[in-house]
């Protein structure tokens, strides 16, 4: 396609009459990474949530492919075209790997099959582990399963929500490290990291939030130079708990 995949027109977005995000306006082209920086409190996740559906908006546009989606249920969003994976992973603790990948597919045997051969290129741990009850995956191999569950639904969108949050620096860069995989098959990717330098080391091009607002949309090295000095500003790369091994 032509033009933007994803079209946010003045977003807003509330909890209780209070914004959380106010008039937050941007695109995400084909199989480009966007990173969403900001501390803790600056809209990230409040605006995945409402992108996904999970929130309601207070006014703006969302638009998918061309298609207006603003007033859809999550799960037709997600037939459009929108994979999610939330803060937290959320994968099912008592079901296989295997199965946690297979639930998410509506596609017929066949096309479940090569989404699940391409889930076990790109994460070969899951492969090994896919019998395995999906409690007894590290934190880190839980997350590369909550992302290959996504991208088992084929999105042309993945919106990815903290992946690294609670994982070691070598975990984290491993999880990461999949991401520019992903985008170069033709899946567009928003990420929201607390952790500038991670982000911005795979993505094309960042937003920078802060309090509700987009402050700043420019190219990823145009931010790097600014989060080596600013880590505390952006926020901590292991704000929110003890890394997981």
């Amino acid at each position: 396609m032509t033009g933007p995949l994803l079209i946010l027109d003045r977003l807003s977005i509330g909890y209780g009459g209070a914004p959380a995000v106010d008039g937050v306006s941007l695109e995400i082209g084909p199989g480009e990474v966007v990173a969403l920086l900001g501390a803790n409190g600056a809209g990230k996740s409040s605006l995945m949530k409402a992108v996904i559906g999970l929130t309601p908006t207070l006014a703006g546009r969302l638009v998918l492919a061309g298609t207006e989606i603003s007033a859809l249920a999550p799960e037709r969003r997600a037939r459009l075209g929108l994979g999610y994976v939330p803060e937290g992973r959320r994968v099912f603790p008592g079901m296989s790997v295997r199965d946690n990948l297979e639930v998410a597919s509506r596609a017929a045997t066949p096309g479940r099959a090569r989404a699940l051969e391409r889930i076990f290129t790109l994460f070969p741990q899951l492969r090994i582990k896919s019998r395995d009850p999906a409690w007894q995956l590290s934190g880190g191999q839980q997350q590369m399963l909550a992302i290959g569950r996504a991208l088992m639904t084929e999105p042309r969108l993945l919106l990815l929500d903290e992946p690294s949050l609670g994982l070691s620096p070598r975990l984290a860069a491993e999880v990461l490290a999949t991401v520019r995989t992903i985008a170069a098959a033709g899946t567009a990717v928003l990420i929201a990291e607390q952790s500038a330098a991670r982000a911005l080391d795979i993505a094309d091009r960042a937003a920078w939030m802060h309090l509700g607002r987009l402050v700043r949309v420019d190219r990823a090295a145009a931010f790097i130079n600014i989060a080596e000095f600013s880590s505390g500003f952006f926020g901590d790369p292991l704000a929110g708990g003890t890394p997981s091994l």
